[in-house]
């Protein structure tokens, strides 16, 4: 509340001097010349001088010499103007001891109306501890910022380099499965590749729960089509579910949502990872369809199922569903908690229905678009994806690391393609000018020297004079790489990916 001018004359003299002795803050009355006619105890507590010195002394005996002359100027433009000024809203001063010592102090003015003189009541505050603590909060937020922006780089390394060795097991222990004769080799290989999807989903889990604790998932909202989300999903997923012998029906309708699609798509691709993980046999099922204002999306399987006094914990963090299948000690009960965390973060709705030995199905509610737009989706029966057989003549691989780029071109080899290896998108686009015959491009995101797999296979595509198909591997979950996905001839396939995983979206994009 700013202060207002005092009528001097309403209170008496001894009434007056009493309220400004108890007043919190040290107080001051100066006249028109700066001569100051009363000081409380506190001024004598602040500035260490005996008040009865200060009587009669000009006010700039409290101000440093450097500034006396200014704070004159601006003592006798405030005189002039006559308006209230509340602690805080004027210049930043300082004060002078009566040792020498300087501090920093605000100042609130109030005129009196005493006439015939013009009297000005000053009321002074110490700020040293109020800008000590500023100080140190400004210091704590740079250290925060710091520490979030060492978590970042840290976050952005490991989805990149943390996912490369787990990529290379995985890769090589397909090979191994392919090259087994007989059934003890198998049984080995089976245990490895078992060994290395567990560490992998932890992994990806883990680095999906450190971005949304540090704060750094921020919704990008906006209208899109669900029904490219739902076929891109299906293009992910049609390798690790054969793999399995299930089916992978897709439903979408032809509706557009309002959300985050990069967020919705994680939020659908940990549900969809979570049925092919937790059902032997029968089919997964996505579908989307209007409902009102909404557009609800399901995944459906026919899996183990949950009971349904377990319902209400299924999204705590390690929180796995009791059973006796092995199936159910394959996870880390991290993915229904990142779900969570993002349904949330989007403030969208999620349900969901389960009976043992039947299934479950999970409900995502999202607001539909705000504008009319629409998409043309392939019309008629649900979509079922099969395996496709047949492999290309002619594979071009880009991979800047040597053990993944080893163990993918022995994987393909093993499959029957023939692969020509590039470690960098330089080679790759010279090696395609040479050869010309490229089938498909196979590359990873990240590659040396600030060079990355979109570009590079734009270069290519440009070389070759048409849009080869193409495949991009990469660890990275930002908004950006969900874009690479919309085009037809392109497939985004996340890391670490399994031998299944990846020779499936081969035949998939090839049969395409």
């Amino acid at each position: 509340m700013a202060p207002q001018a005092v009528h001097m004359h309403m209170l008496p003299p001894e009434l007056m001097c009493a309220v400004l002795e108890a007043a919190p803050d040290a107080m001051l009355i100066v006249d028109r010349s700066g001569t100051i006619r009363f000081a409380n105890q506190h001024v004598t507590e602040l500035f260490r001088h005996p008040r009865e010195q200060l009587l009669g002394q000009r006010i700039e005996v409290l101000v440093p010499e450097r500034f006396r002359r200014s704070h004159e100027i601006y003592r006798d433009k405030y005189a002039e103007c006559g308006r209230a000024r509340p602690m805080g809203s004027g210049p930043a001063l300082v004060g002078l001891r009566a040792d020498g010592s300087e501090f920093p102090v605000e100042i609130s003015l109030s005129h009196v109306e005493c006439e015939p003189q013009h009297l000005v009541v000053a009321a002074i505050r110490d700020m040293t501890d109020h800008l000590r603590v500023e100080r140190e909060l400004e210091a704590a937020r740079a250290a925060a910022e710091r520490a979030n922006l060492a978590k970042s780089r840290f976050l952005a390394t490991a989805s990149h380099d943390l996912r490369q060795p787990v990529q290379s097991l995985s890769l090589l222990a397909g090979t191994l499965r392919r090259l087994a004769t007989d059934a003890a080799s198998l049984e080995a290989v089976n245990s490895l590749e078992q060994a290395v999807k567990t560490m992998s989903r932890l992994l990806n889990a883990l680095l999906d729960v450190s971005k949304l604790e540090s704060g750094k998932v921020k919704p990008d909202v906006r209208d899109f089509p669900v029904a490219l989300l739902l076929r891109e999903l299906r293009g992910e997923f049609i390798g690790s579910a054969h793999s399995k012998g299930l089916e992978l029906v897709v439903d979408p309708a032809e509706e557009w949502a309002h959300s985050d699609p990069l967020l919705v798509g994680q939020i659908l691709r940990n549900l969809v990872a979570n049925a092919i993980r937790y059902t032997e046999r029968g089919a997964i099922t996505l579908c989307s369809r209007r409902d009102g204002d909404a557009v609800r999306t399901e995944v459906r399987d026919t899996g183990v199922g949950i009971p349904k006094d377990q319902l209400a914990y299924i999204y705590d963090e390690f929180y796995q569903v009791a059973s006796d299948s092995s199936v159910a000690r394959e996870g880390y009960g991290l993915g229904l908690s990142i779900v969570q965390r993002l349904v949330r973060l989007l403030q969208v709705q999620l349900d969901v229905v389960s009976e043992v030995g039947v299934g479950s199905t999970f409900t995502l509610t999202l607001p539909r678009a705000r504008t009319a737009a629409s998409v043309s989706t392939s019309a008629g029966a649900p979509e079922v994806c099969s395996p496709r057989q047949g492999a290309a003549q002619h594979l071009l691989l880009i991979e800047d690391d040597p053990a993944v780029l080893n163990a993918t071109r022995m994987l393909l080899g093993t499959e029957g393609y023939r692969v020509t290896a590039t470690s960098s998108a330089a080679e790759a686009v010279r090696r395609a000018a040479e050869l010309r015959d490229i089938d498909i491009i196979v590359s990873d995101f990240h590659l040396g020297n600030g060079g990355n797999g979109a570009d590079a296979i734009a270069s290519i595509r440009t070389t070759l004079g048409r849009a080869t198909k193409a495949i991009l591997i990469t660890g990275d979950t930002t908004a950006a790489m969900a874009e690479q996905s919309a085009e037809g001839s392109l497939r985004l396939v996340r890391k670490p990916v399994t031998a299944d995983e990846l020779l499936g979206t081969l035949r998939e994009l090839l049969g395409a």
